[in-house]
């Protein structure tokens, strides 16, 4: 699947659902990435390549089609991090403190 079809399946109601739904499988590694680069995403001083790179990213996280299936006991999530870290290392400039503050709020919320 291209970056634009992984575009094309995020959206704001599949990615809560995928994340909540993933958040003990998945586990922090994967989620906190995935929340960072969430909360750029939504801000609007983020560039729109950005966002572009994000919401592709986060497009294969809750896209259903995988390369190795999420459903696989510890291996599932691994191209999905591999994915989002590329992702976030691309966008780094861009994940602002706050953004960071939120996932690690997000994540202490779900698993603390």
């Amino acid at each position: 699947m291209s970056d634009q079809n992984h575009s094309k399946s995020f959206s704001e109601n599949n990615f809560w659902d995928k994340v909540k739904g993933a958040a003990r499988t998945a586990g922090e590694s994967v989620l906190e990435p995935a929340l960072k680069m969430y909360y750029s995403a939504i801000d609007s001083d983020t560039p729109v390549w950005a966002k572009t790179t994000i919401i592709a990213a986060l497009g294969y996280f809750i896209s259903p089609i995988d390369a190795v299936p999420d459903v696989i006991p510890v291996v599932g999530y691994t191209d999905d991090l591999g994915i989002l870290v590329a992702a976030l290392s691309a966008t780094a400039a861009h994940i602002k403190n706050e953004h960071v503050k939120k996932a690690k709020e997000t994540l202490k919320e779900w698993f603390y």
